[in-house]
């Protein structure tokens, strides 16, 4: 039953995604450059944080 459920979910996102595009083709591309921006904050902090790891803590 969770795998059906599972890809219920999965399917919706899909429509969902595929529906956004079609309709409104610039806010999904704000959307993915705001995902983007997000994955790219995330690796300079882990980088940052790796830094400071390397350099004893302090």
């Amino acid at each position: 039953m969770a795998v059906n459920a599972k890809k219920v979910v999965v399917f919706a996102l899909v429509v969902f995604a595929v529906y956004v595009i079609i309709t409104d083709p610039e806010t999904a591309a704000d959307y993915v450059l705001i995902g983007f921006q997000g994955i790219s904050d995330a690796a300079g902090a882990l980088g940052d944080f790796a830094t400071w790891v390397a350099k004893g803590g302090k």
